[in-house]
């Protein structure tokens, strides 16, 4: 049960971060008038989707890594960015913690407990 809503804090938040870089870059604040090459950003969320949707813990495991890049744009637009900008990215920053957070929980509560040997 609990492992379920980990999976959804996961979907959830990768589908809002990959909507997030959409507008971001396309027409709420992009770092040029009219969009810039920076929304393909977006298009390498689509990358771990698939398997986080089918709930494949390889898939997990290594975009616990790879989130931590929009982790690190998010820092540094937050500090060096303003105005609609820089709360965009504070956004970033909140939606990789929360599929951070949720993946590193949905593989701890899907390994089976292990044995622990008598002392």
């Amino acid at each position: 049960m609990k492992q379920s809503w980990f999976h959804w804090g996961a979907i959830v938040s990768l589908i809002a971060l990959i909507l997030l870089n959409l507008g971001w870059e396309l027409w709420w604040a992009p770092l040029r008038s009219g969009g810039s090459w920076l929304v393909l950003k977006a298009a390498l969320l689509l990358l771990p989707l698939p398997g986080i949707l089918k709930g494949r813990v390889y898939t997990y495991q290594w975009s616990c890594m790879f989130i931590l890049a929009f982790f690190g744009e998010g820092v540094m637009r937050g500090w060096s960015d303003s105005g609609l900008s820089q709360q965009l990215a504070w956004g970033e920053i909140a939606l990789t913690t929360i599929y951070f957070v949720s993946v590193l929980m949905f593989i701890r509560t899907g390994r089976p407990a292990a044995a622990h040997p008598a002392h």
